[in-house]
């Protein structure tokens, strides 16, 4: 059987330079859709079973976060469903995946893909549940839907949004959705029957559809970037933030969460709002609080490695948390997760993976909770 590379199917994305020599296959990273972001990689090898593939990528140097490649192994699956990491190596400009596949196809993947079909079935999920009603906001670039979870009841004192994959390569922020709506809609959890007491919960579990599909890192599909659009966001450009923009000034908000991935830190963080003008004592002590509960709440996340508040120039207010931080005197996060391990807690067999990224979406409960809680007290004083 010949070798063959294809990437022609849902978020796939590669170019192929050669592919006559099982061991010497060479590629080069696909742009975004008009745009020069590079990084995301999904792509299917046929006809090299039980053979030493050695795949290089040609240009990987040159993408977007090379330092993402640093210590980074690119994960592989048989079925789309089991992924495991192989041996991967980078030179500072090429990246080399060597595998000796069981079978006679395998799929490999910058991160474990999280499919629009998986998507479609996560919105059914959550509306089979009777605390649930879904919103349809409007349509992407492409015509395709931007569909909002409500969860509770929306007459609730408090307003929880959570929104992921403004960057449609970073799926492990939709797994991590995936595994918060598990856990909210279980009615055995309490800790979700405390939140939904209290509050209405959100959820917009892909905010960049048509990057999704096209296999995107970081842009829609008229090349937009969309946590840079917070400000002025347009129906031509952007038309994801547009909408769900104006659906948050229509409920307010109380604690809002960004989901993201990181390319280069092989940790679970937070960036917070500090360095917003006006950023007030309580605030900061509000939102120290929500870390603090989610450090106990969870091992994988951690403190001491993240972002530096300097990180951030003058056009702060064009990203999704610090905007929302700023208009509504909220707790607002972005919460980054890795695409390589964690190196607090290493697994050596499938790194940071879709499987621990929902554990985490779990365990973020119980700082939601810590949060509403303390609200609660505040305003009884």
């Amino acid at each position: 059987m010949a070798i063959k590379i294809s990437q022609n199917f849902d978020a796939g994305a590669i170019e192929v330079i050669s592919s006559e020599q099982v061991n010497a296959i060479e590629l080069k990273l696909r742009k975004d859709s008009h745009a020069n972001f590079s990084q995301w990689f999904y792509f299917r090898l046929q006809g090299a079973r039980q053979q030493n593939a050695v795949m290089r990528i040609l240009n990987a140097g040159n993408s977007s976060y090379p330092k993402g490649w640093d210590n980074y192994r690119a994960m592989a699956s048989y079925d789309r469903e089991n992924w495991f990491r192989v041996e991967t190596e980078f030179d500072g400009q090429i990246m080399t995946i060597r595998h000796t596949p069981e079978r006679d196809s395998v799929y490999y993947a910058y991160f474990e893909p999280y499919s629009w079909e998986r998507h479609l079935a996560l919105l059914a999920f959550a509306e089979s549940s009777p605390l649930v009603h879904t919103e349809d906001l409007g349509n992407t670039v492409e015509g395709r839907d931007l569909n909002l979870i409500v969860v509770g009841n929306p007459d609730a004192k408090k307003k929880i949004w959570m929104i992921a994959r403004q960057h449609p390569g970073e799926t492990m922020a939709e797994w991590l959705i995936e595994g918060s709506l598990r856990a909210l809609l279980d009615t055995s959890n309490p800790i979700a029957r405390r939140i939904l007491e209290q509050a209405v919960v959100y959820v917009v579990p892909n905010m960049n559809p048509d990057g999704s599909v096209r296999g995107n890192l970081r842009t829609n599909a008229a090349g937009a970037n969309l946590n840079r659009e917070w400000m002025t966001p347009s129906l031509a450009l952007s038309p994801e933030v547009f909408y769900v923009k104006n659906r948050i000034a229509e409920t307010g908000c109380d604690l809002f969460l960004d989901i993201h991935g990181d390319e280069g830190l092989p940790f679970v963080f937070v960036a917070g709002s500090e360095m917003l003008e006006g950023f007030s004592e309580t605030q900061m002590q509000e939102q120290q609080r929500f870390i603090d509960s989610f450090c106990a709440a969870s091992p994988d996340f951690q403190t001491r490695y993240g972002y530096e508040a300097s990180k951030y120039s003058d056009d702060v207010l064009t990203l999704a948390s610090k905007y929302i931080g700023h208009t509504y005197k909220c707790v607002s996060l972005t919460l980054e997760l890795p695409f390589k391990d964690n190196q607090n807690l290493p697994d050596t067999a499938v790194g940071w993976d879709g499987a621990r990224s929902m554990k985490l979406g779990e365990a973020m409960l119980q700082p939601i909770l810590t949060s509403l809680m303390a609200a609660s007290a505040d305003s009884a004083i």
